[in-house]
């Protein structure tokens, strides 16, 4: 009989698994209870490497589940000819339904555990792999995106109005708390640590110089992207993570959606409209927070702001609002593409906005570098 109901584990004679030969036939006998909550199987004569030739169950107990897992790792433990089926004679009938159904389905590779012996060149090789696969994935979304950006110029994309107006609404308008919090506090301890280092020579006033470049030049820009990768490239991937585990991105396919114009574009020109604003917004509120150190610390506020004027020049103002458009395009693209390509869990949607975040904030920090170094090399 399958299953146990009656028979306390006190109860139950102990699984034992045989192999004889017996002429040419390979014979395993079965004895004992199979149960889960029984002793561990002993076996007998080894594990030879072909399939029995048939079964005696004469002195076979009750039996769950765990007789038909270890029979199943048994054959499938044994290298035969792939044509050749193994013999389940002898086994109870029900059994041998179960057996017939489990050897019926093929064996998935990647469910086997990994046996761990690899070599160290080996896992070079798989790691480098998985790193070029990864970056081809990124610069296939990446050429993706700039081709879907030149549909729309060309009047030939199609996404809907409402999407794109509320994405600029949930990027920009409702970004500006915590924009502004973030921006006044960097202002404010630029400003404190500023002035501790020059009052010492007596040039306090140079803290207007310090905030409002530092400010203009990267704070400003690279932090308003970091908060827009955690609050706004989270929640697209988030959003397209979980429209995937749906299956709403297929539905649109056969609609005869472009899905990559239905959902990225719209995020995409979001954030290229919006991350630009935000950043000049951040600029100038982290300005009036060092404005109200400089206050604190006796300097007029007429005079704090000549003197940022006097410091930041038109071409030195621009360089972080330039920087936005590339920060924001990173942002969108790391978001959508992590959401477009999660999983159809809500694990593998969780796994892809993290993804998203650590990625958009890695890419910002590089492309600050780049851009540091660059406008160093021209003397900007």
């Amino acid at each position: 009989m399958l299953g146990l109901s009656v028979s306390e584990p006190s109860d139950l004679s102990p699984p034992l698994a045989t192999w004889a030969q017996e002429g040419e036939a390979l014979v395993m006998s079965l004895s004992g209870d199979w149960t889960r909550d029984g002793v561990a199987a002993e076996i007998r004569g080894g594990m030879p490497g072909r399939w029995p030739d048939r079964y005696e169950t004469g002195a076979l107990g009750v039996f769950d589940s765990t007789l038909p897992a270890f029979l199943l790792a048994a054959l499938r433990s044994v290298k035969e000819e792939t044509s050749k089926k193994p013999t389940l004679t002898g086994l109870p009938e029900n059994l041998q339904g179960l057996m017939e159904l489990a050897l019926a389905v093929p064996e998935r590779s990647e469910a086997k555990t990994p046996s761990g012996d690899h070599s160290d060149i080996e896992e070079l090789g798989k790691m480098t792999l998985r790193v070029l696969a990864r970056a081809k994935a990124t610069m296939e979304f990446v050429g993706e995106s700039v081709l879907s950006f030149m549909r729309f110029l060309r009047g030939r994309a199609r996404f809907r109005g409402s999407d794109f107006w509320m994405t600029v609404q949930e990027c920009g308008l409702e970004a500006l708390p915590i924009v502004s919090l973030i921006s006044f506090l960097i202002g404010l301890i630029l400003a404190f640590v500023g002035n501790v280092q020059l009052t010492n020579f007596g040039a306090n006033i140079f803290v207007a110089d310090l905030v409002g470049i530092a400010m203009v030049r990267e704070m400003g820009v690279v932090m308003t992207g970091i908060i827009m990768s955690g609050r706004t490239g989270a929640a697209f991937a988030a959003h397209l993570g979980s429209m995937k585990a749906n299956e709403e991105i297929d539905a649109l396919r056969t609609f005869g959606l472009n899905a990559f114009d239905f959902l990225v574009l719209p995020r995409l020109l979001a954030l290229l409209l919006m991350l630009p604003v935000l950043t000049v917004y951040a600029n100038i509120v982290g300005i009036l927070g060092g404005m109200l150190v400089g206050v604190a610390v006796g300097i007029p506020p007429v005079l704090y702001w000549t003197e940022t004027l006097m410091a930041v020049d038109l071409t030195t103002a621009s360089l972080g609002v330039f920087k936005s458009f590339f920060f924001a395009a990173a942002i969108a693209i790391c978001g959508c593409m992590q959401g477009m390509r999660a999983g159809n869990s809500s694990a593998a949607v969780g796994e892809a906005t993290t993804r998203a975040v650590v990625s958009s904030i890695t890419t910002i920090i590089i492309l600050d570098s780049a851009f540091a170094a660059i406008f160093t090399l021209l003397d900007i």
